[in-house]
Formats: structure tokens, C-alpha cells, sequence
């Protein structure tokens, strides 16, 4: 099974949307990609994953992780304790929502982008671009 479905083109477009995604806020997102959950829980595993990836050391401890295990057709989104106290309450499950309307199409890309736009509002909301803010995390997609 591969660990990247996505074409560079494909690729190149989700990195755009977090990078116009970030121009605005101080916040910080990631995508992970991996073809296989090895927990049966994905948020448990997207979890892990922003751990390892470092997620949790920004400033301001507001990461936003995009979690995709292709195919085990799981995914997940999760913010780190920053933002999550400061979206609405029904803002990570209307973000899955509209990364599941696309995944169910089978278009993980516009569905990540669609979810990272979303996600970029709310951290621009809460989160305002700083003159002084440095990008704290790699905009690339990490695979497994």
C-alpha cells in the first residue's frame, strides 16, 4: 500500500491552502498521511502523531493537526489546548464534516483544503498574524 496517494500537484495544492491558511493567524497546521491506522481509534492515533511531530511545543498551543489514514478511510481533527478552549463547541465536528462530504467522493484533496480554509478562519479569528510571529511549523505534509 502506498504511503502517499496524492500526485505532487495534489500535494503542492494542500500546502498552499495552509500556507494561505497561516498568512493570517498564528497558528499552526499540519497534515499527516499514512495508509494504515495502527489504533483503532483515529483521533487516538492523530494524538500520537501531533505529539511526534512537535505540534504541542508553539507558543501560544495553537496547532491544528489534519489526520488522514487513506486506506482505512479513517481520519481526524484535532487542535491542541489553545484553540480547542477558544473554537465553538461544534467546530471540530462541522470541520470533520466537511472533509467527510469530500472524502466520501473519494476528493481527499479539496476536502483538506476545505478543512484547512476552516480552520484557518477560526485561528485568525482567535489567533490574529502578529508582526512578530515566525512559522513555528513546517507547512510540508508528513507521511508514514
Amino acid at each position: 500500500m502506498q504511503a502517499n496517494p496524492f500526485s505532487a500537484e495534489q500535494q503542492q495544492r494542500i500546502i498552499e491552502a495552509i500556507r494561505q491558511a497561516e498568512k493570517a493567524t498564528s497558528g499552526e497546521i499540519r497534515v499527516h498521511i499514512e495508509p494504515q491506522c495502527p489504533n483503532p481509534d483515529p483521533v487516538q492515533r492523530a494524538i500520537e502523531v501531533f505529539a511526534r511531530l512537535g505540534m504541542h511545543q508553539t507558543k501560544e498551543q495553537n496547532g491544528v493537526l489534519f489526520y488522514l489514514a487513506h486506506a482505512d478511510r479513517k481520519f481526524a481533527v484535532i487542535g491542541d489546548t489553545g484553540i480547542d478552549v477558544k473554537v465553538p463547541a461544534d467546530f471540530w465536528e462541522s470541520t470533520k464534516n466537511i472533509l467527510r462530504s469530500h472524502f466520501a467522493t473519494g476528493d481527499y484533496t479539496e476536502g483538506l483544503c476545505r478543512g484547512i480554509e476552516r480552520a484557518g478562519q477560526q485561528l485568525k479569528q482567535f489567533f490574529p498574524y502578529a508582526s512578530d510571529d515566525t512559522n513555528e511549523l513546517a507547512d510540508d505534509i508528513s507521511f508514514d
